[in-house]
């Protein structure tokens, strides 16, 4: 704690902080960091009085030629969604205009000054780190958050995102927290602690007027364990006599206990009017001195009167509202008679602006509420559809969730009560979720409301990773729905389709679902993308891929077109059409669209899916480079997000490229981990990587036995993938009858596609299989048909099987080596590393001579990182800086930063010989 006066916005402090030296020197290194044009992020905890605030009041007052923004939550405000970070960014509202449009848009529409569709969280993330970035333009930024405890959850995801994304910005972000908000976890943090004895006992001396004891000081000192606000608290008005005989009580859990019974002490000695002002400036959590006044008067009490005594230094009213220490705010509010509680708040509804701050009026309206009153239930409805609007999921599932309480009507109850349950769900709050849809559930006046109930029941399990469960509840929940809801029954049969084909591989389910789709009603107006998707899905289960081949082929051209909201909702499902019917230019195409299409939206939660099936893709087609920014690019989405993805891409990545420890290590730690969670799907992907891996090393026994386990295990679109691999660790094995049963499969999935991808796999599969001209021709087939695709390792896979077959024959050992020699130059420049060794060694045992290629070590700097390369290649495509930033999710100052490292790499100085430098570089590291 400070002794002595602070000399706010000079620069220095007057007498300084006892015992708080290597603090203060790490706060001192993030200022003079953040004046070098670093940024610098720093998360203070520690128990209540512990001096956290009298560090972040060091800091402000250091912070010489700095703008300081300051924020504080509070905890009657945790459910007013972006309270906090409306603290924060007011004062920079004014640089909105030059922020790109849909950031702009974004955060007009969280802090309410534009009506709009909800913008996802991460893009509101994004338009505060560029706002920041902006601002820091013309001074260093010092952003400081104190009770961060009490963040709202918008609040405190946002900037965590923006702690986590800060790099090449002049801008230091403090936060302090009795216990880091688990937002920002994995930040870096520092523990306050109390003070050492010497510094304690100084400290205590100076506020205690008689001289006390050495072994009473060192008492107080033990057993308040050096907690500042502890010793400038607790011996207020107490004897020597007292302290020495009544500290001994106290022990170091109740603590905060003791300091807010010390508060509460001085409190009571206070005249009831200035108590009551008390409680209203607590139950007010603006900190604005009219509005505290106004409420005031409305329970008959005239501030200057109240105040004529003081309050004991316990509470200012000067341009804001402030409390001694939050502690004293919690006292009081807590203290308080619950009658005087409720009054207090319906004072301050009744002067809170109707209009201007409805979602504050409506919650104290709440809060004096002793009864039922649906006036009020309606507000807090109101008020849950604005946070929604908004994007505040936490805040409108709160605002439901009051509004459940406060209803009188039953039908309307259970109504709010599904509303509550639906947006806890989608607030990740699982278990608030259930307890509403029971009551839902017990009280549901009508077949709509038990339909409804029953949805999010359903889809309650399903978020719940409940994989075998949720497919047959979905079912029911479709089913029910039909007739009360066609367009929300028919995306519940397809979320119920994919639960149990995708998501799982619960055949049972599947034939069930589709058989209950075929039986749909013809859409009016003819079939739409969703309505297409739906038919084809369903006959792909019923009549099989002959007759779901057509209908899912238009899909793929209906799915062009397909609105970002719709994908939002259920393009996840429609993704796998493209794959299924084997199109390798609809994949890309629909994959690049609907990613280029969540980006630009900020849907940081489902951006990971599609990058997932754009990297895999990438794979497919052979752009290694390409897929290992992907996989960075989802991996910076992880780390912004705190949530682990599934690690596809990269263990297929890694297969594809042959690195075999590397690979094998990954696949290992996958399985393990995903049979102890139950994920098949994971222990699938993780197979079919194993089985790349071991087909490019020769290894064919162990391909096989990874490929039919996975298989196996497999959902639709992972085992018609993995079909290929299998029938070519069977047919080298030698396992004649399993390659058979995994030949005969493929032609299931393959023969009705009239495709180059598919045709093509197929007659590489069947000439495995072959003998004499039969197989010649199908090797030829399959070559000349992978030629017209995207899938440049397929083709070389192509050339160097039958390249192994002509070498068979010493009369076409020269034709052998031709092939050989394609597959073994087309795999090294791809970089398929395992695949080049197999070509390698063929060609050679076929009588040429290879010379390695060796990858050169780049002359200058250091090999790129993941990130670097992401930049490199977007900036050689032409995207400016604010572009790349939007596009990773990075400021355009981080992006410039990088880039100059790229150029100090590259050895060039501008942009214009960016492109040239990467076909150099690439070229000499291939």
């Amino acid at each position: 704690m400070a002794v002595g006066q602070r000399g706010r916005g000079t620069g220095r402090v007057d007498v300084g902080l006892l015992g708080r030296r290597e603090e203060c020197a790490l706060l001192d290194q993030m200022i003079a960091a953040a004046g070098t044009g670093q940024s610098r992020v720093l998360v203070l905890h520690g128990a209540p009085g512990v001096g956290k605030s009298a560090l972040l009041e060091y800091m402000d007052s250091a912070a010489t030629g700095m703008r300081v923004l300051q924020a504080a939550g509070v905890e009657s405000e945790m459910e007013l969604a972006f309270a906090t970070l409306h603290q924060l960014c007011v004062p920079l509202l004014d640089r909105l205009t030059g922020l790109p449009a849909p950031q702009r848009e974004a955060l007009e529409t969280v802090f309410g000054r534009r009506a709009g569709t909800p913008p996802e969280r991460f893009l509101v993330g994004l338009a505060v780190l560029s706002l920041l970035s902006d601002a820091s333009g013309d001074r260093p930024l010092l952003c400081v958050v104190d009770d961060a405890q009490w963040m709202d959850r918008a609040s405190a995801q946002t900037l965590g995102f923006v702690a986590r994304r800060l790099l090449a910005e002049p801008v230091a972000l403090v936060f302090g927290s009795r216990q880091p908000p688990q937002d920002l976890l994995g930040l870096p943090e520092l523990e306050v602690t109390g003070l050492k004895d010497a510094d304690a006992d100084a400290l205590l001396q100076s506020v205690t007027r008689a001289r006390l004891d050495r072994h009473i000081r060192e008492r107080v000192v033990a057993e308040t364990q050096g907690n500042p606000l502890a010793l400038l608290e607790l011996p207020r008005g107490l004897s020597a006599t007292r302290m020495a005989g009544g500290f001994g009580l106290l022990h170091a859990d109740t603590l905060p206990g003791r300091i807010e019974q010390s508060f509460l002490a001085r409190i009571d000695a206070l005249p009831e009017q200035t108590r009551l002002v008390l409680l209203i400036a607590a139950a007010e959590p603006v900190g604005d001195p009219d509005l505290v006044r106004r409420a005031a008067e409305r329970l008959g009490i005239t501030l200057a009167t109240a105040l004529e005594d003081g309050t004991d230094g316990l509470l200012t009213i000067e341009a804001r509202v402030t409390f001694r220490h939050p502690l004293v705010r919690s006292a009081v509010y807590r203290a308080a008679d619950a009658g005087d509680r409720r009054a207090a708040h319906l004072a301050l509804a009744e002067v809170t602006d109707a209009q201007a701050d409805p979602d504050r009026r409506a919650w104290h309206l709440a809060s004096a509420a002793t009864r039922p009153d649906e006036t009020v239930a309606a507000e807090l409805e109101r008020s849950a559809d604005r946070a929604q609007a908004r994007g505040g999921l936490t805040a409108a599932a709160a605002f439901l969730q009051r509004s459940v309480a406060l209803t009188i009507d039953t039908p309307r109850r259970v109504d709010r009560a599904v509303a509550a349950a639906d947006a806890s769900l989608q607030a990740g709050d699982l278990d608030a979720a259930r307890a509403f849809v029971d009551s839902a559930d017990r009280d549901a006046q009508s077949e709509s409301q038990r339909a409804r109930a029953h949805l999010v029941r359903s889809m309650i399990t399903f978020a719940a990773g409940l994989d075998k469960q949720a497919p047959p509840m979905l079912l029911a929940s479709a089913r029910r729905l039909e007739p009360l809801d066609m367009e929300l029954a028919r995306e519940t049969y397809l979320t119920a389709w994919c639960a149990a084909t995708l998501a799982t591989a619960d055949a049972g389910s599947a034939q069930a679902i589709s058989e209950a789709m075929r039986g749909l009603a013809p859409p009016h107006g003819g079939p739409r993308a969703l309505d297409l998707v739906i038919e084809g899905y369903a006959l792909l289960i019923t009549e099989g891929r002959g007759a779901a081949i057509p209908v899912l082929q238009r899909a793929v051209t209906a799915l062009g077109e397909l609105p970002v909201q719709d994908f939002l909702k259920w393009g996840w499902a429609a993704c796998s059409v493209s794959p299924v019917v084997w199109d390798d230019r609809g994949m890309r195409e629909i994959f690049t669209r609907v990613v280029d299409r969540v980006r630009a939206v900020g849907a940081l939660t489902e951006l990971p899916l599609y990058l997932s099936g754009l990297g895999t893709m990438t794979v497919l087609h052979g752009d290694l480079a390409a897929a290992a920014a992907i996989v960075a690019e989802s991996e910076g989405v992880d780390a912004a997000t705190g949530v682990p993805m599934a690690q596809y891409t990269k263990l297929l990545l890694t297969a594809t490229q042959g690195k075999e420890a590397e690979a094998a290590a990954r696949i290992a730690a996958v399985i393990e981990q995903a049979e102890a969670d139950g994920q098949l799907n994971a222990v699938a992907g993780a197979q079919w990587a194993a089985a790349v891996l071991h087909n490019g090393l020769g290894r064919h026994d162990r391909a096989l036995s990874a490929a039919r386990a996975g298989v196996g295990t497999a959902n639709l679109i992972l085992c018609q993938w993995m079909l290929p691999e299998l029938v070519e660790a069977a047919a080298r094995a030698g396992d004649r009858t399993v390659a058979l049963g995994a030949l005969d499969s493929m032609v299931e999935a393959a023969a009705p596609c009239d495709t180059d991808w598919a045709q093509g796999l197929l007659a590489r599969c069947r000439a495995l299989l072959s003998d004499g001209a039969a197989a010649d021709g199908l090797y030829r087939e399959a070559i000349e048909r992978l030629e017209r695709t995207l899938l440049r390792p397929d083709l070389a896979r192509a050339h160097l099987l039958y390249g192994e077959w002509l070498c068979m024959d010493d009369r076409r050992r020269a034709e052998a080596r031709a092939h050989l020699r394609t597959a073994y130059e087309m795999f090294a420049s791809i970089g398929m590393e395992a695949f080049a060794g197999r070509a390698r060694d063929r060609l050679q045992a076929a009588g040429e001579p290879v010379r390695e290629r060796s990858a050169k070590t780049r002359t200058v700097g250091t090999p790129f990182t993941a990130q670097e390369a992401q930049i490199a290649r977007l900036a050689s495509e032409g995207l400016t800086n604010p572009e790349i930033g939007a596009q990773l999710f990075i400021s355009a100052r981080t992006a410039e930063y990088h880039l100059r490292k790229v150029f100090m790499k590259l050895g060039i100085t501008s942009r214009r010989q960016l492109r040239d430098a990467l076909l150099d570089d690439t070229a000499h590291t291939a």
